[in-house]
């Protein structure tokens, strides 16, 4: 979808689909996990992990952190990355409520049983 039919649709919706896409890559997912795993802030060692190139996981970075779900700060010549879980919270109640929605429909109620 071209970014120019996004004003159709409600902030949280396109807020929504801006986290899904991010989330819809196997190389961000392998690096969230990582992230999550490690417990603690890390720098060069995702290209070991993941056996990807620096410049893809650098492009998965700018990704996930453009959409606040990591963080990173500077350490000399290199940048550290961690979870942002203040808004890892904010992520959740976006699906949460999402997933609930869904949820709330009764199987009778389908229009195409």
């Amino acid at each position: 979808m071209g970014r120019s039919k996004t004003a159709l649709f409600t902030p949280s919706q396109n807020e929504l689909a801006d986290l899904a896409r991010a989330l819809a890559h196997p190389a961000r997912v392998a690096i969230l996990q990582y992230l999550a795993n490690s417990q603690s802030c890390i720098n060069g060692t995702l290209v070991q992990e993941l056996s990807l190139a620096q410049s893809t996981i650098s492009q998965h970075l700018q990704e996930l952190k453009e959409l606040g779900l990591i963080r990173g700060t500077i350490d000399g010549a290199s940048v550290n990355y961690c979870l942002d879980i203040p808004r890892w919270r904010e992520v959740q109640q976006y699906f949460q409520a999402f997933f609930e929605q869904i949820s709330e429909i009764k199987t009778g109620d389908l229009c195409c049983d």
